[in-house]
Order: C-alpha cells, then sequence, then structure tokens
C-alpha cells in the first residue's frame, strides 16, 4: 500500500506539488526553478511518495490552492492535513494560522499571545519557517511586528509572501495609493 501520493499542479505563480497520505494533505511545494527541483525537494522529505492522480478529496484541494493563487477568494480551513508527526508546539501554531481568513494578517506576537505566551514570538516564527503546506497552512499571512514582513521559507522567500498576500489583496502595510486599480493592473505597474 502506498504511504503517500504526490501530483504536480499548474498554478498562477507556476507549477506546484503537493504530497497526502490517507490522514491529508502532508506537503505543499512552491515552484522551484524546474519542474524536476519542485519534484526533487517533496521527494527530499517524501521518498516513499508515488507520483499519482489525486483522489477526489485531494483533486478538491488542488482546484481551492489553484483558485486562491488566481486570486479567488477561497478558504482552506476544510482541507485535511497531516501534521501528527511534527512537534506538537508547531500543530498548536498551525492551528492558529488556519484560522486567519484570506486577505487578513496577524503577527508573530499575535499568535504568541493566542498560545498564551506573548514571548513566544520567535518560536512561532521558527515553527512557521518548518510549515511543510504553505497555503494551507497560511504561514504567509504572518507578519513580524509593525507590520514588517518578515521571513518566508519558500522558494523567493518575502518576495512570495508579499504577492501572496497581493493576491489574497491583504494590505499588511495598510492602504496604498494603487488601491483603487484592479489587481492585473498593479501587478503590470500600468495606471
Amino acid at each position: 500500500m502506498m504511504e503517500h501520493g504526490f501530483a504536480l499542479f499548474d498554478t498562477a505563480i507556476g507549477r506546484c506539488g503537493i504530497v497526502w497520505s490517507a490522514r491529508g494533505v502532508a506537503a505543499v511545494g512552491f515552484p522551484e526553478k524546474t519542474e524536476q527541483a519542485t519534484r526533487a525537494r517533496l521527494l527530499r522529505r517524501f521518498s516513499d511518495a508515488q507520483e499519482t492522480v489525486p483522489s477526489p478529496e485531494m483533486q478538491r484541494a488542488i482546484d481551492d490552492v489553484v483558485a486562491l493563487l488566481a486570486g479567488e477568494r477561497r478558504e482552506l480551513a476544510h482541507i485535511r492535513i497531516d501534521i501528527a508527526d511534527l512537534p506538537e508546539f508547531n500543530r498548536r501554531v498551525y492551528a492558529v494560522a488556519r484560522g486567519i481568513p484570506p486577505g487578513t494578517t496577524l503577527s508573530y506576537g499575535e499568535i504568541a499571545a493566542r498560545l498564551g505566551d506573548k514571548a513566544l514570538a520567535r518560536d512561532v516564527g521558527q515553527a512557521l519557517g518548518q510549515n511543510p503546506i504553505p497555503i494551507i497552512v497560511p504561514c504567509h499571512r504572518v507578519l513580524a511586528a509593525g507590520g514588517k514582513m518578515g521571513g518566508f521559507s519558500a522558494p523567493g522567500g518575502a518576495r512570495t509572501k508579499l504577492r501572496l498576500l497581493e493576491i489574497e489583496r491583504a494590505q499588511p502595510g495598510g492602504p496604498t495609493l494603487f488601491d483603487h486599480l484592479p489587481l492585473a493592473e498593479r501587478r503590470s505597474g500600468r495606471g
């Protein structure tokens, strides 16, 4: 019996990958420089994964990720995730992060406070830096103090994080002069 399945799929930000088990999504891989690099990154962590056709449940998860990355308002909290083997603290952080709606953000300190100790902000950042399921566990919606971007462990780093927030129409730094323009015009620089 296959422990993990995986598939690659096209999105507005490039070719992504997803790994799943019987318990749910175990990883999402953002685009690397090549499709082979995206595949290799996923297989480094899940060497037993077999490329296969997604189940209807996993296809729905893929479709929802694709729609969100295309700028549609999508809530991904319904997607089952497989994080049972991760540290308990990380699981708690991810549970809070999954409650952040698209288009909004929290700070590392705010998540730490929700966990009961604002002094854990740095630990929250480390847990989010280890997030194997970006976008479904929306670590891009978590910012540093004062609305600063903070880090992002996916390829492209903070630039990718900012792009995801823009796709979701979040305003981490507050309103800008370009908010009245359609998203396509803001991306192209027209206007």
